[in-house]
């Protein structure tokens, strides 16, 4: 019987596997963290030098409030900086009192700090930097966001947690940085519990707009759980948290790079929990815009170990398919796990 199984998934496989690649991107196509249409001219500027479009940049989404995309930008040019800062150094010698310059200044301050085996003691020196970034616009949110990231890396109290926490709300009470960054707080890996966790992430969600990437707070609790050791949750909690970023992902057409990031997110947790077919769904959605978060903490290589996964996900939903499914696409593994 054992022997009969395997041959019977092997025909599937063989049967379901090909046609199983409609709505995936090529993997040629794929490409890891994607600059969108504002930020790659930017990055391309300053890599001939020019820091002129990400100051406009980010002084743009400063003037209109878009809280949510100056955090995105000010952390891409923070990481480009990291490798090649000479368009940065131009920066801050010609403006060492703009507020946008400020704020990429702690945010590379804080992943170098964050880098060293002397982490706690090199964040803490950077404190005043964090402090001028928010100082320099008392309305951005995003200042507290780094200094969320800050809290972690020094060892902060749950009190100087809260504290930290009550002025980003105060700014923006839907920042999704400020809310992933406190849940990393409160995760077991760190200086909380999973249910300390899961319940922060699941009131965010209940709160949250619609449309909200807040609403996807549940499964980055779920992959917070799923990449750790000891504790046990019940698995509905689990199957919850993925049904919710789900729905949110939804919302978003295809090859939308805005939900990218959740939707490679959701990928992993719901192949951790085997429900295959909704993982392929996914990736399809996902189109070419793969995201290194959650990958990179897997895989020394992002990129592939995404390749690698979709590619298992397709054989599971072929092995899982009738072999007489009719000529639709293959839909087996629609199930939540053994």
């Amino acid at each position: 019987m054992p022997l009969l199984r395997a041959l019977i998934r092997t025909a599937r496989m063989v049967r379901h596997t090909p046609r199983l690649a409609d709505g995936l991107s090529p993997d040629d196509d794929v490409l890891l963290d994607v600059p969108d249409d504002r930020l790659a001219p930017a990055l391309v500027a300053a890599g001939r030098g020019d820091h002129g479009p990400a100051a406009k940049l980010l002084a743009t989404t400063r003037e209109a409030a878009e809280w949510e995309n100056r955090d995105r930008y000010a952390t891409r040019l923070a990481a480009f900086a990291r490798s090649r800062g000479e368009w940065f150094d131009d920066w801050l010698a010609a403006a060492p009192h703009d507020p946008d310059a400020l704020l990429v200044k702690a945010e590379l301050a804080v992943v170098r700090g964050w880098e060293s085996p002397a982490r706690a003691e090199l964040l803490r020196e950077v404190s005043p930097l964090i402090s001028a970034a928010a100082e320099a616009d008392p309305r951005d949110p995003v200042p507290w966001r780094v200094a969320l990231d800050h809290a972690r890396g020094t060892h902060a109290s749950h009190t100087d947690f809260e504290e930290l926490w009550a002025q980003a709300v105060r700014r923006s009470s839907y920042h999704y940085g400020c809310h992933a960054s406190a849940l990393m707080y409160l995760s077991a890996d760190w200086y909380g519990s999973h249910a300390e966790c899961f319940d922060f992430a699941e009131r965010a969600a209940a709160d949250a707009l619609p449309g909200s990437l807040i609403q996807a707070l549940p499964v980055r609790a779920a992959f917070a759980y799923l990449t750790s050791d000891g504790g046990t949750l019940p698995r509905e909690r689990l199957d919850k948290a993925a049904d919710l970023a789900i729905a949110l992902s939804g919302a978003y057409g295809p090859a939308d790079p805005w939900p990218a990031e959740v939707r490679n997110l959701l990928a992993y947790v719901l192949i951790r929990l085997e429900r295959w077919q909704e993982a392929l769904e996914q990736f399809r959605l996902i189109g070419p815009y793969a995201t290194s978060f959650p990958w990179d903490r897997i895989a020394d290589d992002p990129l592939g170990q995404f390749l690698e996964l979709r590619d298992g996900v397709r054989l599971e939903v072929a092995a899982r398919t009738p072999l007489r499914s009719g000529r639709g696409r293959a839909g087996g593994g629609g199930g939540r796990g053994r």
